[in-house]
């Protein structure tokens, strides 16, 4: 059978180039866009009287019975079209006859699947942003239940100074709350009509290009009709902001895999989402924290993939640019599918605090405490600092902890040292002390907790 778009051409293509050259098989999934787009357009042609008001109410309600016909399961997608455009306006031929071939008056393939593509990325922002604020409400349940319990903080996975765990969930909350930031700025530079730029010149026919942007609930138009076919600036911003959430779930499944251990024992993670060895009856494997990280790298080929694609095409339109949604589309798909697994296994741990506190006394990590002590007695920091080293390199030796080193032993590398000390070196005194701003005492956690609240409220 002939193509729709034949003419100079015969619209005979071979079989192989049929298959190589279709996109329904992933385009699909923008039927329900492509129908509101040309619903919109239908509407626009009549108010600019391009069409009678007769003729765009046939072929709105053609395309709405269409809708209906396909989320009823009535009518399946036909395989063989070469995409959802064509498949939606051969339908609607075949329905409204002669009718059907005026929808895609004053407009081109080209702004259609751009426009496409935009109102449903735009759906799609909305679904990943309460995924996002569902994993933070599972994260600051934990914050709070946790937030005066005792923990090792660490630098190069070393023990470096004690925290409290809700502290240490509340980091990943700031990060969510930035992918939060960066998900709402991505849908706002895309929220603009590229509807209407047509082929990549505009038309010849008088439209409303500003109306037809207002009934798809868009606040701007593309300006320049080659920029508007051409931009997927909006795919690659929200690849990018895919590709940084990603790496936000893969440092939290890196550290969610290192505490489920047993040589941390700091967590455990609910059976619905851990799994067993085949062999090894002891195991539970923490495998949707380590698939989320193994997709992280998946989600950066996507972002890669469409960069290098993008990055020599001339101006306008190139079928090179069929190759964004595949790329765009598995993204969303990963990391809704991560997000989607992250929540309820974060509201499901079980958190061990006993095992935290044993980590964090056994780690040496009030030794700098130690070292503001004795500048608080007036000793230069960098002088304190060697005599902290000095007394923890003794404490190692001796196999003790600071809080165990009696106070005549102390006097043998100062004497500024006094029985005010063990109160300045307790583990809980050194992790409430941290009073600044954004740290980790309990003032301190409970208003980085009210500030979440605040986010997820809005």
């Amino acid at each position: 059978m002939a193509k729709m778009w034949a003419g100079v051409t015969a619209g005979m293509t071979d079989k192989l180039a049929d298959d190589f050259n279709s996109s329904i098989a992933f385009d699909c999934r923008m039927a329900r866009q492509d129908i509101r787009g040309s619903v919109a357009h239908a509407k626009m042609l009549a108010a600019t009287g391009i069409l009678s008001p007769e003729d765009a109410e046939a072929l709105t309600a053609g395309l709405e019975q269409l809708l209906a016909d396909l989320e009823s399961g009535a009518l399946a997608i036909d395989p063989s079209c070469e995409d959802i455009h064509m498949f939606v306006e051969q339908e609607l031929t075949k329905r409204l006859g002669d009718v059907g071939k005026k929808l895609h008056t004053a407009r081109s393939r080209n702004d259609q699947v751009a426009l496409d593509l935009r109102l449903y990325l735009r759906d799609e922002i909305k679904e990943l942003q309460a995924l996002v604020k569902e994993l933070m409400a599972a994260l600051l349940e934990q914050a709070k239940a946790h937030k005066s319990d005792i923990m090792p903080g660490y630098t190069h996975l070393q023990r470096a100074q004690p925290v409290s765990f809700g502290h240490h969930l509340l980091a990943y909350c700031m990060m969510l709350q930035r992918d939060l930031g960066r998900l709402k700025d991505t849908a706002k530079r895309m929220d603009v009509s590229p509807i209407g730029c047509c082929a990549l010149a505009g038309t010849t026919y008088a439209t409303d290009r500003r109306l037809e942007a207002e009934l798809l609930g868009f606040s701007d138009i593309a300006l320049n009709s080659l920029d508007g076919v051409s931009d997927r600036d909006f795919c690659l911003e929200l690849l990018s902001a895919l590709s940084i959430l990603m790496m936000h779930l893969s440092r939290l499944s890196e550290e969610l895999i290192l505490w489920s251990s047993w040589e941390f024992k700091f967590i455990e993670l609910s059976d619905a989402y851990t799994t067993g060895s085949s062999i090894m009856p002891q195991k539970r494997n923490p495998d949707m924290a380590e698939l989320a990280r193994g997709k992280t790298g998946r989600v950066y080929g996507d972002l890669m993939g469409l960069l290098t694609t993008l990055k020599g095409l001339p101006l306008a339109y190139n079928k090179d640019m069929q190759e964004d949604k595949e790329a765009v589309f598995d993204a969303v798909d990963t990391v809704k599918l991560c997000l989607g697994v992250f929540a309820p296994m974060v509201r499901t741990m079980r958190a061990r605090p006993d095992r935290m506190l044993e980590a964090a006394r056994g780690g040496f990590i009030n030794a700098t405490d130690l070292a503001d002590y004795l500048v608080k007695k007036g000793l230069p920091f960098r002088s304190a600092y060697m005599i902290s080293g000095q007394i923890v390199a003794k404490c190692m030796a001796g196999g003790k902890v600071l809080e165990d080193l009696p106070l005549e032993e102390y006097k043998k590398f100062s004497p500024l040292f006094a029985e005010d000390l063990y109160p300045e070196i307790d583990i809980r005194s050194c992790m409430e002390k941290r009073i600044s701003e954004g740290g980790t005492s309990l003032k301190s956690v409970e208003a980085q907790i009210a500030a979440i609240e605040e986010v997820l409220k809005k």
